[in-house]
């Protein structure tokens, strides 16, 4: 028989060692190095052990390679098949990670009860009647799912063979176990085993497998990094879970681009797609409020409006409070020197707090000009017109920068309804005829001598 092979891994980062140590030189992590076993002898492929038949494959001239039969599977949600780049590949595997109870379940499962492919869905978290309950608030009426709750992969295989399903789906990769590898479930070397299987059984099969993965502290994906590179799609679900809002990001993605966004919106009938998801993040309000402005922000190739929400008051202590929810905090310091130092507002003896609406967080350098807008009529008290939207990035020395798609967001915004877009001068802009208004800026100077006219015609009023 023959001996069963051991190895060390870093159950922080994955990396191997031939033998253990205190510290992982890859992660600077203490005391997260583990012996694992990494295979048992007599080990075979995803098909039964009494299963000899398998294709050889054959060297393929590219120009010859026929892809015409290799239409995306629909996934009858316009999101999804958005952030995928037109729908599921046939024989992909695709990896969605998320918080726990930010709805990774949810989502996968109303797919899969909506989908006309036949769908298995596999879990080992969950009973079957755990599911039907959650089924039945969702999408009660389905004739293509299947349940299986199982752990074993060679017991999956086995149903998987006896059902042969369109589409697969996996509740969670960490709950996997298979037999030729000694150590728990959830362990890095069953990680790794049990989606190796997957992979082959995808590839072999051309059936698309969509994976849960749990998410460490830190909001990477669990298990070796490894993992990440073995699937062909990594999904990021995210969201707040005080709030409604959920965006799908795909952080790699080998059949479509990365850039593209999804968003929805938690119910109690599951998560429903955002189509317009600027007007949900603009927040209805009675009349014009001090601090409020509008940016017009990309988030991948989708132009939104978000709301940027600032206070500033006297500071009541010595130090001053900077807080920042939803946009970088020391970005918001720099922003708060700029102003000092380029346009005279003395803000260093201020409390300033900043909030971004409807729970999302923003790093496109774009909302800089409504952030400083923002400031600046908290500031003074006086309300800006809600009409008003800014794009534009604020340099160290005042400058006001370019963006890039300036033209996509100032036509988002005459799509909603804005009077006034403040850009910066050195953007080309080859609209015409626009029904905004554009107001073209080169520095904060500039900014705040516009807001001057502004706020002395407010206080007229």
């Amino acid at each position: 028989m023959a001996k069963v092979k051991t190895t060390f891994f870093c159950q922080n980062c994955g990396s191997q060692y031939a033998k253990w140590q205190g510290q992982c030189t890859s992660c600077k992590e203490w005391n997260t190095i583990a012996e694992e076993v990494i295979q048992k002898p007599e080990k075979s492929d995803w098909k039964t052990p009494t299963s000899t038949t398998k294709r050889v494959s054959k060297p393929l001239l590219i120009n010859d390679i026929d892809t015409s039969q290799e239409a995306r599977l629909d996934m009858r949600d316009g999101e999804f098949n958005r952030v995928l780049g037109g729908g599921m590949v046939q024989g992909s595997l695709t990896l969605l990670g998320g918080e726990p109870g930010i709805g990774k379940s949810t989502l996968l499962l109303q797919i899969a009860l909506r989908l006309q492919y036949k769908t298995l869905y596999i879990s080992g978290e969950e009973s079957q009647k755990q599911i039907k309950m959650r089924a039945e608030r969702i999408n009660p009426n389905s004739n293509n799912c299947y349940i299986l709750t199982e752990t074993k992969t060679q017991n999956i295989f086995k149903q998987i063979e006896a059902l042969d399903p369109d589409i697969v789906v996996v509740d969670s990769i960490q709950t996997l176990h298979s037999d030729y590898i000694e150590s728990s479930a959830g362990s890095i070397s069953q990680i790794k085993e049990c989606t190796t299987e997957l992979i082959k059984f995808a590839k072999e099969t051309s059936t698309p497998v969509l994976l849960i993965g749990h998410i460490t502290k830190d909001g990477h994906i669990a298990g070796p990094k490894i993992l990440e590179h073995m699937v062909d799609t990594v999904l990021q679900f995210e969201g707040d879970r005080n709030h409604v809002f959920r965006i799908l990001r795909a952080n790699k993605n080998r059949f479509g681009s990365t850039n593209e966004l999804g968003i929805y919106e938690m119910q109690g009938s599951g998560l429903r797609e955002v189509s317009n998801p600027s007007e949900i993040l603009i927040s209805e309000k009675d009349g014009e409020l001090s601090g409020n402005a509008v940016a017009a922000t990309l988030e991948g190739l989708r132009p939104l409006m978000i709301e940027i929400q600032a206070l500033v008051s006297t500071a009541v202590y010595g130090t001053p409070q900077r807080s920042a929810t939803g946009f970088n905090a020391k970005r918001l310091n720099m922003l708060l020197a700029v102003l000092e130092k380029r346009a005279g507002f003395r803000l260093g003896a201020k409390d300033v707090f900043l909030n971004i609406t409807g729970g999302i967080t923003v790093d496109d350098p774009a909302i800089d000009l409504a952030v400083v807008a923002s400031i600046l009529s908290s500031n003074e008290d006086v309300a800006l017109p809600s009409d008003y939207c800014f794009a534009a990035e604020v340099g160290l020395s005042g400058e006001i920068r370019p963006v890039q798609r300036v033209e996509q967001r100032i036509l988002e915004a005459e799509k909603l309804g804005f009077s006034t877009i403040f850009v910066s001068k050195y953007n080309k802009i080859a609209l015409k005829n626009t029904g905004i208004k554009i107001q073209l800026i080169s520095k904060i100077e500039d900014l705040v001598g516009f807001f001057g006219l502004i706020f002395v015609t407010m206080i007229l009023k």
